[in-house]
C-alpha cells in the first residue's frame, strides 16, 4: 500500500471541494528576524514595538508578507505540487494582524477549473483562507495555477470560471482595530512623504537592486515550507530551479521602501502576475506607479493603490510591448492597497 503523496493533478480537483491543509505553524520573532535577513525590509511598523504602539497597535505585527508566505506555503502540497506555473492573484485581503505567538493554518476551496487546449494541463482556481488560533480569518486571497494532468485520458471537466473583482473597493479594506497615525513619527519612519504628497499616475523608481542568491532562495522556500518541485528539484526542472514568486514579491516590496517608506501596511491585493521566470543570479530592481488614492473611514489613515513592478533589466515605467505581452525584463506585476498617514 502506497503511503507517500504524489500530489493532486488537474483531474483531481472538483469545484466546491474544500481542502484543509496540513501542519499548522506557530510563528515567532524568529520569522521576523529571518525575513529581515532575507530581504532588506525596513518598514518601521514591522520593526519596532514602540513605533507600532505609537500607532495604536499591541506591539509590532509580523510583516504582512510573512503571513502571506506561511498561509501560501501550507497550500502547496495540495494545490501546486504538480503545478507548471502560478498564474495570478485576486481579491486578497489582510483582515487581522499576525503577532509573534500566533498559530496559522490554511484552508482552500476550489472555485474554478478549466482544461487547457493541449489536453495536458488545466487551470485550477482556489480561494484560500488563513486562520489563527482563535479561528479568525487573518488573510484570504484567490489564486489560479496551471497544473499537469496525471492521466491524459481523463475527460475534461465542465469549465467553471469564477467572477472575480478586478479591484477591491475601499469598503473591502480592513483597517486594523486601534490603528491611528495621530502620533506618527515621520523621522523614525524614514521619509517625510505622506498620502497627500503622491499623485495618481506618478511613477517612482526605487533605485536599489538585489541579486537573487540560490542559497537565500532555498532558505526562504524552506522557511515557508513550500514544497513545490520546481523550486528544489533540478531533475524536475533541468534548466534551473525556479525562484519562488513570493520571494520576488518580498524583495520588490522591501526595495519599495525607498520612495514608499510610509506605505506601512498591505491590506489588499487586487491582482498580480509573475510575468517571466526568475532564476538565481538575477538582479531584481523595482518601480511603482500610483494607481489610485482614497481615504478610509479611520481619520488620518489613507489608502493608496500601487502597482509594484519587479524587473531583471532595471527598466522603469515600461511594462508591456505593442503586442500586449509583458516585456522580457518584467518579473512581477503586483497591484495592491497599502495604508499611509494622510
Amino acid at each position: 500500500m502506497t503511503k507517500t503523496n504524489s500530489g493532486r493533478f488537474f483531474e483531481d480537483y472538483k469545484v466546491g471541494d474544500v481542502i484543509r491543509h496540513a501542519v499548522p505553524r506557530t510563528v515567532a520573532e524568529g520569522e521576523r528576524a529571518l525575513y529581515h535577513a532575507l530581504y532588506p525590509a525596513r518598514h518601521a511598523l514591522y520593526s519596532s514595538d514602540a513605533f507600532a504602539a505609537d500607532c495604536g497597535l499591541d506591539g509590532s505585527p509580523l510583516d504582512d508578507l510573512i503571513a502571506f508566505h506561511v498561509v501560501f506555503g501550507k497550500t502547496v502540497p495540495d494545490v501546486s505540487l504538480n503545478a507548471v506555473a502560478n498564474l495570478g492573484y485576486a481579491e486578497g485581503r489582510w483582515l487581522v494582524p499576525v503577532y509573534p505567538g500566533d498559530t496559522l493554518r490554511s484552508e482552500s476551496q476550489v472555485i474554478g477549473v478549466k482544461e487547457n487546449s493541449n489536453g495536458k494541463t488545466g487551470v485550477v482556481y482556489v480561494r484560500t483562507r488563513g486562520f489563527n488560533q482563535n479561528d479568525e480569518v487573518v488573510l484570504e486571497y484567490v489564486r489560479w495555477v496551471m497544473v499537469r494532468k496525471g492521466n491524459l485520458d481523463a475527460p475534461a471537466p465542465e469549465a467553471v470560471l469564477p467572477d472575480l473583482k478586478k479591484v477591491l473597493s475601499v469598503e473591502d479594506l480592513v483597517v486594523p482595530e486601534g490603528l491611528t497615525f495621530d502620533d506618527y513619527d515621520f523621522g523614525l519612519a524614514g521619509e517625510a512623504h505622506r498620502w497627500g504628497d503622491y499623485e495618481i499616475g506618478e511613477v517612482i523608481d526605487h533605485v536599489d537592486g538585489v541579486t537573487i542568491e540560490e542559497a537565500e532562495h532555498m532558505i526562504a522556500t524552506r522557511l515557508w515550507q513550500n514544497t513545490a518541485k520546481v523550486h528544489f528539484d533540478l531533475t524536475f526542472r533541468p534548466e534551473g530551479r525556479l525562484i519562488y514568486g513570493g520571494h520576488v514579491i518580498s524583495m520588490a516590496r522591501a526595495l519599495s521602501f525607498n520612495g514608499l517608506a510610509n506605505a506601512q501596511m498591505i491590506v489588499g491585493l487586487n491582482g498580480g502576475a509573475h510575468a517571466n521566470p526568475c532564476f538565481a543570479g538575477t538582479t531584481v530592481k523595482a518601480w511603482s506607479e500610483v494607481l489610485d488614492k482614497t481615504e478610509t473611514d479611520v481619520p488620518g489613515v489613507g489608502a493608496i493603490r500601487l502597482r509594484l513592478v519587479a524587473t531583471s533589466d532595471g527598466s522603469v515605467g515600461q511594462l508591456k510591448g505593442e503586442d500586449g505581452k509583458y516585456l522580457p525584463g518584467v518579473l512581477l506585476d503586483l497591484d495592491y492597497w497599502a495604508l499611509m498617514p494622510i
